[in-house]
């Protein structure tokens, strides 16, 4: 970008400093290019259409962009750092004020140029037919990329759940947002899918988390001792929050075990919840078998009853019937 502009201003110099009519086979190609060049395409009401006008605004276009991105990240440097302030909040002003100049920077363009902006009255009527008929999806993505900006439900930086789909938001562009999950890969989706859709947003307030961690314990242990164990493998766990402290809830008697849950905090994990759970079921294992304690195996209880009907064997009928014996 900057070389296109160094590229530009070398040409205009030149254009005004050099002596041209010292050469006038180029002084004649200059004023064909000239004439090429500023000769009226169309025109849309008082303004003439050129060559020249198209390619100035190409430009224009381009120092406007360059511009933006680069307040932008003046922005982040000398301002947004500065302040203690959320990233997911650092991107939504960002952003915003990337929107705002562009859209001042081609107000004062146009305004520049000599067009009237009252006429664009009659553009946004069209504009608007154009997404009555097929722009709906364009200008509901547009506006509810707005609303995540301005709301922030949803925030760069955030572990979102939405459509069994869980990954954290890296982006919040204009028509979608970029979702990157645990095998990183980006899932690109709608910004209209955010605002009418359920969206679980674990880190909304605060990176804090509170995960559950199922465990069966053989009839006969010790409930007491189980608590006891299961409170000290969680507090050893770095990743574990100390504060809330991990507890050990008694969920019930189940068919072949009692049944525990171990409820823990945290916020290093949030990201890799499974990661956190087999160190947890690793710790658990050990801390059991140095402790003597069954994790049972599923167990069913048949009981046989006697019948008083005498169970005979038909020769014939076992010939006739290769199932098996009848009861007589």
């Amino acid at each position: 970008m900057l070389w296109l502009i160094a590229v530009s201003l070398a040409l205009i110099l030149a254009a005004v400093m050099l002596p041209w009519e010292q050469f006038p086979v180029l002084n004649h190609a200059l004023e064909v290019v000239s004439r090429v060049l500023t000769r009226p395409l169309l025109h849309l009401g008082g303004l003439s259409v050129s060559p020249a006008f198209l390619l100035k605004g190409v430009a224009f276009l381009l120092l406007l962009a360059y511009v933006a991105r680069k307040s932008r990240r003046l922005l982040r440097a000398y301002l947004l750092d500065r302040f203690e302030i959320e990233p997911g909040h650092k991107y939504a002003l960002e952003t915003t004020a990337e929107y705002l100049i562009v859209v001042a920077g081609l107000a004062v363009g146009l305004s520049t140029a000599g067009v009237n902006l009252s006429s664009f009255a009659l553009l946004g009527g069209a504009l608007g037919v154009g997404v009555g008929f097929g722009l709906q999806s364009i200008a509901n993505n547009f506006v509810s990329g707005l609303v995540l900006l301005f709301e922030g439900p949803v925030k760069v930086g955030d572990r979102v759940e939405i459509a069994q789909l869980n990954g954290d938001v890296v982006k919040i562009g204009a028509r979608s947002t970029w979702v990157r999950t645990n095998d990183n890969i980006i899932v690109i989706i709608p910004n209209s899918d955010f605002i009418v859709k359920p969206v679980i947003n674990w880190t909304a307030t605060d990176r804090q988390v509170r995960f559950s961690l199922p465990v069966g314990v053989s009839y006969g242990c010790d409930p007491e001792e189980v608590r006891s164990i299961l409170q000290s493998v969680a507090v050893q766990n770095p990743d574990v929050l100390p504060e809330p402290s991990p507890d050990v809830i008694f969920t019930g008697f189940g068919d072949s075990s009692l049944d525990f849950e171990l409820r823990y905090w945290t916020i290093a994990q949030v990201q890799t919840p499974l990661v956190l759970r087999s160190d947890l079921y690793f710790a658990i294992s050990r801390a059991f078998q140095e402790r003597g304690i069954e994790i049972p195996y599923p167990q069913r209880d048949i009981h046989l009853k006697t019948a008083s009907a005498r169970l005979t064997i038909d020769s014939g009928a076992a010939k006739e019937n290769p199932d098996g014996p009848r009861l007589a």
